[in-house]
C-alpha cells in the first residue's frame, strides 16, 4: 500500500488534477472531455496526475515525475492497457477520491561501457540485456557475489519488477509475480545453453551482475524501460527501495487482483 495519505475527498480536488495523454487522437478527444470538466492543473500545484494513454504513456509519466512524489492514475486510450483503469469522463473526481494506491520501486541499472564510462537509468517494467548482431550473447551471472552461471548463451536476459511481471517477462514465458512477493524474476530470452534453464526466482534485495563475455564479437546492449545502452560489458541491477512510485486503481480493479487474474488467462 502507498505511503501517501489518502487523496481528499472529490470536492477538495477541484483545481489540483493534472491531466496528461498520449499524442494520439484517441488520447486527445479524452483530454479535451476531462479538462473542460476539471480544469488542467500545473504539475506543481496538483495533487494527482491523470495519464490517458496505455502503459507506455504509464511509464513515461512515472519517469518524468520520479521525485515529485505524485500518485498517477491511468486511464486506458491505448491497447492492452494493464497498468490503466477503465476510461470513463464522468465522476472523474469521485473515482479518484475513492482510489486505492499501490507503491512500486523500481530497479535501477547500472551499466559499464566499453571504455568503462558507467551509466545508470531506472527501469519500472524491467531491466533487458539484448544481442545486438546476428551472434548469440553469452554471459555470465552473479548473485550476491557469487557465480550462479558461468556462461549463458542466448538472445538475452531479463530483470523484472513484479508490476513489469506480465510484460516483456510474461513474453519471454517468465512468472508473474504477485505485489507483495518480495519477488525478481530473473527471465532467460531463447536461452541455447543451458537450453533447458528456465530462469529463477530472486529476492527483492538480490544484487544482479551481468558479465558480458566476448564482447568484442557478441556486443551486447542493456535496457532499462526505454534508456538503452550499447556496447555494455558488465551490468548492475538492483531494486532501490529509496525510490517509490504510486499508482492508483479502481477498488474493483486493483493491480494486484490483476496479476493474480492474468495467471488464469488461456
Amino acid at each position: 500500500m502507498s505511503g501517501l495519505a489518502p487523496l481528499p475527498a472529490a470536492v477538495a480536488l477541484a483545481g489540483r488534477i493534472a491531466i496528461i495523454a498520449a499524442p494520439t487522437d484517441q488520447a486527445a478527444t479524452a483530454m479535451a472531455a476531462l479538462v473542460a470538466r476539471h480544469g488542467n492543473a500545473p504539475l506543481d500545484d496538483a495533487q494527482v496526475v491523470v495519464a490517458l494513454g496505455g502503459d507506455g504513456l504509464m511509464l513515461e509519466t512515472q519517469h518524468r515525475l520520479l521525485g515529485r512524489n505524485l500518485p498517477v492514475y491511468g486511464m486506458n486510450c491505448g491497447s492492452v492497457g494493464f497498468l490503466m483503469n477503465d476510461f470513463s469522463d464522468d465522476g472523474l473526481a469521485e473515482r479518484l477520491s475513492l482510489a486505492q494506491a499501490a507503491t512500486l520501486h523500481p530497479l535501477r541499472m547500472r551499466a559499464f561501457i566499453g571504455n568503462g564510462e558507467p551509466v545508470e537509468a531506472l527501469a519500472i517494467n524491467e531491466v533487458s540485456l539484448l544481442r545486438e548482431t546476428r551472434q548469440a550473447a553469452k554471459i555470465r551471472i552473479l548473485v550476491d557475489g557469487k557465480q550462479r552461471l558461468s556462461e549463458l548463451i542466448c538472445d538475452g536476459i531479463l530483470v523484472s519488477t513484479p508490476a513489469g511481471s506480465t510484460a516483456y517477462n510474461l513474453s519471454a514465458h517468465g512468472p508473474i509475480v504477485p505485489l507483495g512477493a518480495n519477488l525478481l524474476p530473473l527471465t532467460p530470452i531463447s536461452a541455447f545453453r543451458p537450453r533447458r534453464w528456465r530462469g529463477a526466482l530472486l529476492p527483492a534485495e538480490a544484487r544482479v551482475v551481468f558479465e558480458v563475455l566476448e564482447p568484442e564479437k557478441r556486443p551486447v546492449a542493456a535496457v532499462a524501460d526505454y534508456t538503452e545502452v550499447r556496447d555494455v560489458r558488465l551490468v548492475e541491477v538492483w531494486e532501490d527501495r529509496q525510490v517509490a512510485l504510486t499508482m492508483l486503481f479502481d477498488p474493483d480493479h486493483g493491480l494486484s487482483e490483476r496479476i493474480i487474474a492474468e495467471q488464469f488467462t488461456v
